[in-house]
């Protein structure tokens, strides 16, 4: 599915005026769940918007009554103002003398209705664009029609509001999606869910592509977008969807890679032992140019020259992270301890150094090093642990060359 991620406001299409009608002051209530990936199956009562006389309706000279509790809800395409089709639906007769319920419907809010179509089903599907209003007639077996249902307005100003901001957390083959919920809170009643949509993203440009594809549905403010390939940048957007089925403008737009990460990793110290003292983020052993999972996150032995870095205990008792191989460097992350290893964001610009640094439990640290294709490459580090003999990190590795996007993406 091609969709194109609106960028303006959404503008009510050039119709007459609309017959309105307020929604339930019922509240919905919600499970904070994440929903597989299917379009929303609730569905809109809408009340009479002309009362039960409609213009060009038959004259009710069946056998059977007219359908009652017509609904509706529109199928969104991922483009708001641009649905797929509309869904009718109605209450069904147990009448052994109904032939068919006939559709009717007109594009505004005067003039004759037509004819759209036929049934032996207790619901229609009228696909593309809807018109404006629609309402259903019950068919004898003799041909007589009955009066008709209620019209229903299949009415676009409706549609919620836009989420207003959004915000990503990189993770290992995932991306975690958090938002602005107003979508909800102004209209819990009008509700149904939120859509996300991702497409690539050209990290050279700073450009997303054009191949947006549903990842699937939600009702809550957040969402894990799963099985992404780890180095390969996504751009990312969300809509609200209401009860009757209209898509709202979308999110701003939202780009970030997935990386590989591990935790709890025990690193000696060189003075304790040289087995494991030592660290490799990723070590290309085949050299094909790709990251593969056994390359990954790699203990080394204290003196091997190949390691980004080792742990060194000074004469005081503390564990320092030196960086060993050439063009490796660090720097401490921010001016105050990281909550989680998911709180280092960007790699910094500046303040590399070569100097061993003192590993602190709770700081974030970075490392900047050369890939040997021209382009460098970052991994992150919190320290959770530091004993005597042994200091316990998490670490994550930015597969993307030249990407310095470790945890939460913008560049």
């Amino acid at each position: 599915m091609s969709l194109d991620p609106p960028a303006v406001a959404h503008d009510v299409l050039d119709r007459p005026p609309y017959l309105f009608r307020s929604r339930s002051p019922m509240h919905r209530s919600r499970r904070r769940i994440a929903l597989p990936l299917m379009p929303s199956l609730a569905l809109a009562m809408l009340a009479a918007a002309c009362g039960s006389s409609n213009p060009s309706a038959p004259p009710g000279s069946s056998l059977v009554s007219a359908p009652a509790n017509l609904i509706y809800h529109v199928e969104p395409s991922g483009t708001p103002g641009q649905p797929t089709g509309v869904l009718l639906q109605w209450d069904a007769t147990t009448s052994a003398n109904l032939k068919a319920w006939n559709v009717y419907s007109r594009a505004g809010t005067s003039g004759a209705f037509r004819l759209r179509g036929s049934t032996t089903s207790r619901s229609f599907d009228d696909r593309g664009v809807p018109d404006l209003q629609y309402f259903v007639t019950a068919e004898d077996l003799n041909g007589g029609e009955s009066e008709s249902s209620d019209t229903v307005t299949v009415d676009e100003r409706l549609a919620l509001q836009s989420p207003a901001s959004l915000t990503s957390t990189s993770l290992d083959a995932a991306i975690a999606l958090t938002w602005s919920d107003n979508a909800f809170t102004a209209a819990p009643s009008g509700f149904s869910a939120y859509h996300v949509y991702s497409a690539s993203y050209n990290l050279d440009t700073g450009v997303c592509g054009n191949d947006w594809s549903l990842e699937g549905t939600t009702v809550s403010p957040d969402f894990i977008a799963s099985a992404l390939t780890n180095g390969v940048p996504r751009c990312f957007g969300v809509s609200a969807v209401s009860v009757e089925g209209f898509e709202s403008m979308w999110s701003p737009l939202r780009n970030d890679t997935p990386r590989p990460e591990s935790r709890n990793i025990v690193v000696f110290a060189r003075q304790s032992q040289s087995t494991g003292s030592a660290f490799r983020f990723w070590s290309d052993a085949n050299a094909n140019g790709t990251v593969d999972a056994n390359e990954l996150g790699l203990l080394l032995a204290g003196n091997d020259g190949s390691a980004d870095f080792a742990v060194d205990r000074d004469v005081s008792g503390s564990l320092f992270l030196v960086p060993v191989r050439a063009g490796t460097s660090v720097a401490q992350y921010g001016t105050t301890p990281s909550a989680d290893l998911t709180s280092i964001d960007i790699a910094p610009t500046s303040g590399f150094s070569t100097t061993p640094i003192q590993a602190v439990p709770g700081w974030g640290y970075v490392f900047q090093m050369n890939g040997g294709d021209g382009f460098l490459r970052f991994g992150g580090v919190r320290v959770t642990h530091v004993g005597h003999d042994f200091l316990i990190l998490d670490w994550s590795f930015q597969t993307d060359p030249g990407n310095p996007e470790l945890l939460i993406g913008h560049r």
